[in-house]
């Protein structure tokens, strides 16, 4: 009985284990890594990621998946550098309100027609967000012909580069959206809806709850906060470019995938994928720290997201 509880709790807490293990490691050999400003520098690069991991928590925890989030935000990214060059001396709440306002209406927007698509036309996911990944990234490079949008007001870098006291507002913004996104799905009836979508869909729809509303609400979120996640990374480069948030939606999913939640949906949460975030994050600033190609990166990000989908298939033998 006792090996029995042991067993059982090594396996529920693996990816913490795993975390505590990659900080030691880190720790050991790689230098710097547990400096102070390393350690901030941690932070604000998983804090793009997370807003779109945070999006892509709700879709994958009703069943469905996200491939249009990285295009997503590099058109809000865009939208939002065209929109504040009309205020060329704009305060930064007016740099905030544009960056806000970016993000409701494209991701709305963007999260609509998937959303549509998925719950009234019956496209399959994959199939609805390659297709807005497509549009998406193709509008961004028609309507800049390919070029970046530069010359942005300084108190538009307030979000994506300026800190209050000690910590990046960018670190901020990533604390807000995880806790709110927490409090909605574990103490809330819309967050039990959306794992009871996830867990049986005929049985959520004889229980009353309509399926079509929930899977409408959490693609809207998953492109909304891809639409915030693009803005604020214009708001971190002080440009918008077409090119940006590309393979953002694979590191999205590794996170969502290493923390734990199933990838077929039902089990999860806000928790899990921000530890998947850090775990992320720490292994991208080690290798980076030891000077290993960015190749080699996207390879152990493959390899990650396939180790965890394994694992969450053998979790329950």
């Amino acid at each position: 009985m006792r090996n029995f509880i042991v067993k059982n709790s090594l396996k529920k807490n693996s990816m913490v284990l795993f975390l505590i293990a990659m900080l030691l490691i880190s720790a050991v050999f790689v230098p710097r890594f547990m400096e102070p400003t390393n350690l901030v520098n941690v932070m604000m690069q998983i804090a793009i990621n997370a807003l779109l991991a945070t999006g892509m928590t709700f879709v994958i925890l009703t069943g469905g998946i996200d491939l249009s989030v990285g295009s997503v935000a590099a058109l809000a990214g865009i939208v939002s550098a065209v929109l504040i060059k009309f205020f060329p001396d704009a305060s930064i709440f007016t740099s905030l309100a544009v960056i806000l306002a970016t993000a409701l209406v494209v991701g709305g927007i963007c999260g609509s027609i998937i959303a549509f698509s998925i719950a009234k036309l019956r496209v399959t996911p994959f199939i609805a967000t390659l297709a807005m990944m497509s549009v998406a990234r193709g509008l961004a490079y028609v309507y800049t012909e390919s070029k970046p949008v530069f010359g942005l007001p300084d108190s538009f870098s307030w979000m994506g580069l300026r800190y209050i006291g000690p910590l990046p507002v960018m670190v901020i913004v990533m604390a807000i959206v995880l806790i709110s996104a927490h409090i909605v799905l574990s103490n809330t009836c819309f967050g039990r809806y959306v794992y009871s979508v996830g867990s049986n869909e005929e049985v959520a729809k004889l229980s009353g709850i309509n399926v079509t509303k929930v899977k409408f609400y959490v693609y809207i979120i998953c492109s909304i906060l891809a639409a915030l996640g693009g803005a604020a990374l214009a708001s971190r480069l002080q440009a918008g470019q077409p090119n940006a948030a590309q393979g953002y939606e694979l590191n999205a999913i590794a996170a969502v995938a290493m923390g734990g939640t199933s990838m077929s949906g039902g089990r999860g949460g806000i928790a899990q994928t921000a530890l998947g975030i850090v775990i992320i994050g720490v292994i991208n600033n080690a290798l980076s720290l030891l000077g290993v190609s960015s190749y080699w990166q996207s390879i152990a990000m493959g390899i990650i997201i396939l180790v965890a989908v394994v694992f969450d298939q053998n979790k329950g033998e």
